[in-house]
């Protein structure tokens, strides 16, 4: 068994809002339960009942009350409160147990100074930034689009759109025009609001071009809404936020949508065609963003929620749900290792943060670059501590103990922008284990398939949901039929959601995830995840980043297993280096995790949001051109690919 980091204290049911919510299951409805994993149990078992509880206990506000909870569970088209009308705008608005003079958006950023919104700051943005939505004719349905970074601007704008019924969608400013334009001619905005630059550490980034061929590409534009970002002082007659918020009379009012009326719509990262616009309801979101944000990372009024995030990725999503609980949110823009890898930590000191989310390879970095954050910055009011985008290995897991604090819950969570949240993670409740997600979250029955279609435990498996989830997406735009969404996620098992990744649950009910199932590599018969690989292989000081793929043997045989590698400055891949990652690897996994050949690159293809991927280069290494191989517009770095078109030459 992982070795203990953290254990709940003795009083964790009386001091926790997952405590609060099972005092009033024993109080209204007789349901009692004697530990997490009962009470996840119900949660799936009786999926009605409990997301009807988390209705009633977050006391959500209905302009029409529901007629049912989930009267079809069928997936996909599970049908979920029919008949109730609402909206996510006013829950977030809402702000429970924050005065109207409390910070509720602390932001930092590398282009411009801190800028804090009370309580009633927010509101008064929002509402003026409504009213200015009304008189460019935006109304229910239409579609407002932001090329903007995490700054309290396109807060304020996803507010004001949901709070009309419009659908937003964002992509953060370092997009590329293709990107920006293959994702919005999907949904045609009636209206964009952009910025004019940013700066990324210390380099000023213009986008006045980008936005310009933007609005070409996109004949549905009616108006460009600009906010002078970069150049607000010289250019200060081109900010038009200014007068989108201009003061105004009209009243904050909220549209009672139902409940899957679409809010906003994300993208998945389009590596392979065109991105798929994946729509997200009000109600879906709201019901799934108050559970998680309150029962699992234990938020509340008092705290201060962080994650690093761009706008590009879902967790933007997610963190901007937090004052519907109650907690302010932190909204960082920036490079995370400029001025060095401590910026975000001293942030975190700065905003009294008191959940600081980020992705498992920046811990990975702090904890290769030597840092230890408690030593010069003050994270006293540091509660927690939330990881994704990658598993965090144990040594991981051990570094955020050992450099940042031992009195905090580590969660490493995982999901995905189709459900726009994780459906596995930590809880108050359940001790911490190195290397482990600790739980499935509630009201998410998540399972590992074999490749038969029947459920294991303790054993390797594809991660499935055998039943419904309220955020699951409504669909994908302009599938009318709903063909693409069925086949995107039910073609593998029918009624069954699957999605992508290796999972091994064990009895307790705790997880570790391996990678993703399209690009496992397959030696000798054996499923070998990529996560534990790249612990390893990056694991040592002379390798900054690395791909792991696994070619098949077309009659049969073991296949080849190559490994390529980014160096740090002035290493080059010698035979000696050759040798250290086979026996360390050898060492620490097994004789099977030993590359059949070693190349050196010189960088890694990664999406927008960060993930390496490794199915291009597969393709690549198996003759597929280039531009079929991936849409270089979904790359950060597409230049990387054409590296692996040599490699073995």
């Amino acid at each position: 068994m992982a070795k203990v980091l953290w254990e709940p204290p003795s009083d964790v049911r009386e001091n926790t809002r997952i405590g609060a919510f099972l005092r009033r299951l024993e109080a209204e409805r007789g349901l009692a339960f004697d530990d997490y994993q009962a009470l996840w149990q119900w949660s799936v078992d009786e999926p009605a009942e409990f997301w009807r509880a988390i209705w009633d206990h977050f006391e959500v506000v209905a302009h029409v009350a529901p007629t049912d909870t989930l009267p079809d569970a069928t997936m996909p088209g599970a049908r979920w409160f029919p008949g109730a009308r609402l909206n996510y705008a006013e829950h977030v608005l809402r702000m429970p147990g924050v005065a109207d003079d409390e910070p509720i958006v602390i932001a930092r950023s590398q282009t411009r100074g801190p800028v804090e919104l009370t309580a009633a700051e927010l509101r008064e943005q929002v509402r003026r930034a409504r009213a200015g939505l009304r008189r460019l004719g935006v109304g229910e349905g239409d579609r407002v689009a932001a090329y903007a970074p995490n700054i309290p601007e396109t807060f304020v704008l996803l507010l004001a759109a949901a709070s009309l019924g419009a659908v937003f969608s964002s992509c953060a400013p370092e997009f590329g025009t293709r990107s920006v334009v293959d994702r919005w001619r999907q949904i045609e905005p009636k209206v964009l609001v952009a910025v004019d630059g940013y700066r990324y550490g210390d380099k000023p980034i213009d986008r006045t071009a980008e936005v310009e061929a933007i609005r070409a590409a996109l004949p549905s534009v009616e108006h460009v809404v600009r906010i002078g970002y970069l150049n607000r002082d010289a250019d200060a007659a081109r900010d038009d936020w200014s007068g989108l918020t201009a003061a105004t009379d009209e009243p904050l009012e909220f549209a009672g949508v139902p409940f899957e009326h679409p809010l906003y719509v994300l993208y998945s990262s389009g590596t392979t065609g065109l991105p798929k616009p994946i729509v997200h309801g009000h109600g879906g979101i709201l019901l799934e963003h108050l559970k998680m944000l309150a029962l699992h990372h234990d938020l509340g009024p008092g705290d201060r929620f962080f994650w690093f995030t761009t706008t590009g990725w879902m967790m933007w999503n997610y963190l901007v749900s937090g004052p519907a609980v109650g907690a302010a949110v932190v909204l960082v823009d920036g490079n995370p290792a400029h001025p060095d890898l401590g910026w975000l930590w001293r942030v975190a000191q700065e905003t009294g943060t008191t959940y600081f989310g980020t992705s498992a390879p920046f811990l990975l970095s702090c904890r290769k670059a030597g840092l230890v954050p408690k030593d010069f910055a003050d994270l006293s009011r540091l509660r927690g501590v939330g990881s994704t985008g990658a598993p965090l290995p144990p040594e991981g897991f051990e570094w955020v103990y050992d450099a940042v604090s031992k009195d905090l819950l580590l969660a490493s969570v995982s999901g995905g922008t189709d459900v726009c949240t994780a459906f596995v993670g930590g809880a108050p409740l359940l001790p911490v284990r190195a290397g482990e997600i600790a739980c499935r979250a509630l009201g998410a029955r998540v399972e590992a398939f074999a490749a038969d279609g029947t459920p294991v435990v303790g054993e390797l498996g594809e991660l499935v949901i055998t039943a419904p989830m309220p955020s699951m997406p409504v669909g994908f735009w302009g599938d009318a039929d709903g063909s693409r969404y069925a086949e995107a996620y039910f073609g593998t098992y029918p009624g069954v959601w699957r999605h992508g990744d290796w999972i091994t649950i064990d009895e307790r009910g705790a997880c570790v995830i391996t990678g993703r199932s399209d690009a496992t590599l397959n030696r000798g018969g054996v499923r070998l995840g990529t996560s534990e690989f790249y612990s390893v292989v990056e694991g040592l000081d002379e390798v900054v980043d690395s791909v792991v793929v696994h070619l098949e043997d077309p009659e049969g045989g073991a296949g080849e297993l190559l490994l390529f590698v980014v160096l740090a400055d002035g290493v080059t891949l010698d035979d000696t280096l050759r040798a250290r990652i086979a026996r360390e690897l050898r060492t620490a996994l097994s004789p099977r995790h030993v590359p059949d050949e070693v190349f050196q690159v010189g960088a890694v293809p990664r999406t927008l949001s960060g993930k390496k991927l490794e199915v291009p280069v597969k393709r690549i290494l198996t003759g597929t051109p280039v531009d079929q191989a991936a849409a270089k517009g979904a790359l950060v770095n597409p230049e990387s690919l054409q590296y692996f078109v040599t490699a073995r030459r």
